[in-house]
């Protein structure tokens, strides 16, 4: 019984958990096969809560409600949700001058000032003393550092690549009523069993109430218990904590910033790891993502607390752990898994999200270009761990690359040589004042992440080789005229609006031209 059946009985397609991952996978799947024979239900145990630790998303996020004919209007207010230009760095290195840095999501307009970028990257690696501070050539620095929304007047002729912070909760809320208008059923109830085929595949689920519920495909939603995939099918879990050193993390929200809307998430580097600071319309969000191994959860929390100003408060803090790596294979039999339940990577560079939605729309393609078998079970499975992979490496890369030597934890992450083979050829040809740009497509894996991204980690630290040595350009160096590159970026800032206000607009008046 495949996707290609027109008549007879459905195609039947349980989603066992919703959540913000469940719910992508819902209505991925009732979007892009509406039409065929086809029934997805989405079974949620009513008792089992979300974990929901980021609450910021990549570009992509964008691309997804775009593909579902979601526009920003019609969800971001309810969600609580407000716009993030890239993330900000604080206190990941002690070097004099490089106190933080911005990561920038890249933009076609970046190609006016990334090539000047390239070449100080470059030079300033040879041990030139020219400005390769990452934070002065991009238009998505000047707009958060500025609060401004990445929405450009209508005369503005450049797209700018941005995420969103929003309530996973409210998300997952939006996403269900969402694709319960696409048809997707939606039922409660908790699976206690699950039977298989003699073959291996999954046949029904046994709920609690003793009734049996059948289907021809499952997605695994079930968060790190991973019920299907992992044990069910007994597919195995692939740890990174050789080298990801973070296991868990405290939760901690604070009313709303009263003087604006930051339109950036903040990472600050502490003692055993770093905080986010996430703003939302109706609160900022915080956490620390911290590892177990090096402090208490209580020492963590106060730890915090501290941070925050908020050693006296009475408000309650959650507790998390996280089991952070991925699943051998992702799709297996018939079940995929998305979300927690293939696998995690720490929140730093908010990519849950962004690896849930390529996993479902990667299994769609896989599934049809296989005729709706498992055809392409392999070269799939292969290609979602090179993207967990990729991600991981550049992850990795933040704490192994960082510069900063007050605690043992961090002296740990500088010293830790348990890197793939990709990451050490990044940092042999850094180092050695190699071509990134050649390197990096070497490699393969700009299409993880790219080489403004590579060259704004490494020398956002400010982490050159030879910093002590520098040597004044020579007089036959073409030189960049950085006062030209300040000039284009606060020209090119004047076509776009405080965030706090485009926000406003859109709560008072849904479907405004500023939120499509």
């Amino acid at each position: 019984m495949t996707l290609n059946k027109t008549h007879g009985d459905p195609f039947r397609i349980l989603v066992l958990g919703g959540g913000t991952a469940g719910w992508m996978a819902a209505n991925l799947m009732a979007k892009r096969w509406a039409g065929r024979n086809l029934e997805i239900t989405v079974l949620e145990a009513p008792d089992i809560g979300i974990i929901g630790v980021g609450e910021g998303s990549t570009p992509q996020l964008k691309a997804f409600f775009d593909t579902l004919g979601v526009a920003e209007a019609d969800w971001m207010a309810k969600c609580n949700a407000t716009y993030k230009n890239g993330i900000s760095f604080h206190g990941w290195s002690e070097r004099p001058g490089h106190a933080h840095y911005f990561h920038p999501f890249p933009s076609p307009i970046d190609h006016h000032t990334s090539p000047a970028f390239y070449f100080h990257s470059h030079f300033r690696r040879q041990g030139i003393d020219l400005n390769a501070d990452p934070d002065r050539f991009f238009l998505s620095a000047h707009l958060a550092n500025n609060r401004l929304a990445p929405k450009p007047n209508h005369n503005f002729p450049f797209d700018i690549a941005y995420g969103y912070h929003f309530d996973s909760h409210l998300v997952g809320a939006f996403l269900r009523e969402h694709a319960k208008s696409l048809g997707v059923v939606h039922t409660e109830g908790k699976a206690v069993d699950v039977q298989l085929t003699a073959d291996g595949n999954i046949a029904s689920l046994k709920l609690d109430d003793g009734q049996i519920i059948q289907a021809d495909f499952f997605i695994d939603s079930t968060g790190f218990r991973s019920v299907l995939l992992q044990q069910a099918l007994g597919v195995k879990f692939v740890s990174f904590a050789e080298n990801l050193f973070n296991n868990a993390a405290i939760v901690l929200p604070t009313p709303a910033d009263p003087d604006g809307t930051n339109s950036q998430t903040t990472s600050t580097a502490l003692k055993n790891g770093w905080a986010w600071n996430i703003p939302l319309t109706n609160r900022t969000g915080n956490g620390y993502v911290y590892s177990a191994d090096y402090c208490t959860p209580d020492e963590a929390e106060t730890e915090l607390r501290t941070h925050l100003g908020m050693l006296d408060s009475d408000v309650a803090a959650r507790r998390l752990k996280m089991k952070v790596g991925r699943v051998e294979k992702h799709w297996r039999k018939n079940c995929l898994a998305v979300g927690l339940s293939q696998g995690f990577i720490e929140p730093l560079e908010a990519t849950a999200l962004h690896l849930v939605q390529a996993t479902i729309e990667q299994f769609m393609a896989a599934y049809e270009d296989g005729g709706f078998t498992n055809k392409k079970e392999d070269d799939f499975n292969a290609d979602i761990n090179a993207r967990f992979e990729g991600v991981r490496d550049y992850i990795v890369c933040h704490y192994r690359a960082s510069l900063r030597t007050d605690t043992e934890y961090w002296r740990d992450n500088a010293a830790n040589n348990q890197l793939s083979d990709t990451l050490h050829r990044i940092f042999k040809c850094w180092f050695e004042r190699g071509d990134m740009k050649q390197e990096i497509a070497e490699l393969g894996i700009s299409k993880y992440y790219s080489l403004t991204s590579w060259l704004c980690l490494l020398g956002g630290y400010g982490n050159y080789p030879g910093a002590d040595k520098l040597k004044p350009p020579p007089d036959d160096l073409q030189r960049f005229d950085l006062s030209i590159i300040d000039d284009f970026v606060a020209r090119a800032g004047l076509n776009f609006r405080d965030h706090k206000t485009v926000l406003a607009e859109m709560r008072e008046a849904p479907g405004d031209n500023v939120s499509q």
